[in-house]
């Protein structure tokens, strides 16, 4: 055997341990093709869109802010098609559907998942509206019931598309940003919270009358920033958080989730500012100014995404 052999084995034994790794969370995952029960109107901007029927049997959110993929049919299509469905060739057949044909991919937060009284399964998706100005808010605007599509969500609850991840049994605080497109999940991850968790949040809306009623056992103070036009966006929302007293604890954590260059600023206050230990931060761009969702998931296959890891750089 060669001096180098060691090595050569402690390298395959890696990449072993790294395909078994892929090979589970890919399990977790899979295609449901659940269609629209109802609609109903949340504040100015949101719409809370049920999903059902035979296609979600199966489904397994595991709460708190679970996220799932859609794939949303172009505007003369009724339902979602696909050319395929399987794991190891559906990305590649999507890529290559014709434009107008392609169904638009975007990533929602699972609000609830419950079981109806006839035993179904159903989930609640809160999409923000803004007219036809996006494929998203154009598709949740005029859904109707029975309408069909198609979505990679979790079939197993314990899964890693669940970003909480307080430290078990240490965290006695917690400090909060969200945007709109973030707000849904803040908000199931506010009515999971052990009764009189000090939470301080700060929560970033569009208009006046997205200051929602959400419904939480912890001791909640939440800050509504209401956005206004002109730059400083994230200026704004930091001084916000600047000004605001933190909830004191032992053991403080930090969730923040909305637009990515926003997150980053409030990430760095509290880490530079506040003295928050940065592995206590969880931090998770959306979407990003400037860029759309497909060149930010174009980013993400090629390994051009910035980390969101605790030890990132501020």
């Amino acid at each position: 055997m060669t001096a180098t052999a060691p090595d050569a084995e402690n390298a395959e034994s890696a990449e072993a341990t790294e395909a078994a790794e892929a090979a589970e969370a890919a399990a977790h995952f899979r295609f449901f093709a659940p269609e629209v029960v109802r609609t109903r109107r949340l504040g100015h901007s949101f719409l809370r869109v049920t999903f059902g029927g035979a296609g979600l049997a199966g489904f397994r959110s595991g709460g708190w802010d679970q996220s799932l993929s859609l794939f949303l049919p172009p505007a003369h299509r009724e339902h979602t098609v696909l050319p395929s469905t399987d794991e190891a060739t559906w990305f590649g057949a999507w890529r290559g559907m014709p434009d107008e044909e392609r169904p638009v991919m975007r990533s929602y937060t699972v609000r609830e998942q419950r079981t109806a009284p006839d035993g179904a399964v159903e989930v609640d998706i809160d999409f923000v509206l803004h007219g036809d100005s996006s494929p998203a808010s154009a598709w949740a605007g005029r859904a109707v019931t029975g309408r069909r599509i198609l979505a990679i969500g979790p079939a197993v609850a314990e899964n890693k598309s669940v970003r909480f991840q307080p430290p078990a049994g240490t965290t006695d605080a917690l400090v909060m940003y969200a945007d709109e497109t973030a707000l849904p999940a803040a908000a199931a991850v506010l009515e999971r919270l052990a009764a009189g968790t000090p939470v301080k949040a700060f929560f970033e809306v569009p208009h006046e009358r997205d200051r929602l009623e959400l419904a939480t056992s912890a001791d909640a103070d939440i800050t509504w920033v209401v956005r206004t036009d002109g730059p400083g966006r994230a200026e704004r929302v930091v001084e916000a958080v600047r000004a605001a007293e933190l909830p004191t604890g032992q053991a403080p954590y930090a969730w923040l989730a909305g637009e990515a260059g926003t997150v980053r600023a409030v990430r760095r206050h509290l880490v530079q500012e506040r003295s928050l230990d940065r592995r206590a931060v969880r931090f998770t761009g959306y979407w990003r100014l400037g860029a759309s969702e497909e060149q930010l998931l174009a980013e993400a296959y090629a390994g051009q995404a910035p980390s969101e890891e605790p030890s990132a750089e501020l």
